[in-house]
């Protein structure tokens, strides 16, 4: 697939979550307010009960193709060749990331007055798995003398899947869904009638 077009549906997908969040975020920043729609000012079980309701609200989804390859040469006895099977694969997967706000806890808030520090869980991949409709089978050979391996393609589609989420890996998508969730949660809070808004990610110890 052109990387140009891999970036393009990266952000074309990127845009359409964000709206999506945005939305949410809207509705739980009404439940923020006052009774008369002016900022109230919350008290640190209110703010964690708000964000806690957010569960999963900020996830980033990649779009991604690969082609495997896969070749498996048979011998008879281990010593006699038979012939490979071999198998063309062209996968069509989609890999999502997150923030899950249900992890955050009482310990990860500081609110003084209208400022407060939120420390969030690390963002990390929820979801990866390969399009069905668009993944297929360019080639499949067996050789002359080799069995059929009725796996072969179980075997390219697993494979496939562990490359698609490595390369979401390394194109940033973890990064990526993190900076998401802080800019939601930010708009969310200073929404909420919060001036000073600071957000941390939890160490990977945690």
């Amino acid at each position: 697939m052109d990387k140009k077009r891999v970036l393009l549906l990266m952000s074309g997908l990127v845009a359409l979550v964000g709206v999506v969040s945005a939305l949410i975020a809207a509705l739980v920043v009404a439940r923020m307010q006052g009774p008369r729609g002016g900022p109230a000012l919350l008290n640190t079980a209110t703010v964690l009960q708000r964000i806690q309701s957010l569960a999963q609200l900020v996830t980033v989804k990649y779009v991604l193709e690969k082609i495997v390859i896969l070749e498996d040469p048979k011998y008879l006895g281990g010593l006699i060749p038979l012939g490979q099977n071999r198998i063309v694969l062209l996968a069509h997967g989609q890999v999502k990331a997150g923030v899950d706000f249900s992890e955050v806890h009482a310990e990860d808030l500081e609110v003084s007055g209208r400022r407060i520090v939120v420390t969030l869980p690390r963002a990390i991949v929820t979801d990866a798995y390969l399009v069905e409709q668009r993944t297929q089978v360019l080639d499949y050979r067996t050789g002359l003398l080799a069995p059929f391996d009725k796996t072969l393609e179980q075997t390219a589609r697993r494979q496939a899947l562990l490359e698609i989420t490595r390369a979401a890996r390394q194109n940033g998508i973890e990064e990526e869904a993190a900076e998401q969730a802080r800019k939601q949660l930010t708009r969310l809070l200073e929404a909420g009638g919060f001036e000073a808004v600071e957000i941390r990610l939890r160490s990977p110890q945690r």
